[in-house]
């Protein structure tokens, strides 16, 4: 599944996955059954995009205008085929 993803793709968090913001740590958890995984701020920032209804091309324009940033989708559609392969998100 994770080579076919493309600018086209319209990733979801997988249904064992739930994102929570940890107030105490500031920082954004992965839950997964028994794992934990804390996540850095633009790799949260994507996964919070992954909702399955926009597209990787769609996720990679808002996080260029947020970031002031061009260039960006290369960069996501290998994080999201890596996650992918993880098992955190699904297409």
């Amino acid at each position: 599944m994770n080579d076919s993803i493309d600018r086209h793709s319209k990733p979801k968090l997988a249904r064992k996955a739930k994102l929570q913001f940890d107030s105490v740590r500031s920082l954004t958890l992965l839950l997964l059954p028994e794992r934990v995984v804390k996540l850095n701020k633009t790799a949260a920032d994507i996964l919070h995009l992954c909702d399955g209804k926009r597209a990787i091309e769609e996720i990679t324009k808002e996080l260029e205008l947020r970031y002031s940033q061009a260039g960006l989708e290369s960069e996501i559609i290998e994080f999201v085929r890596d996650v992918s392969r993880n098992g955190w998100v699904e297409k």
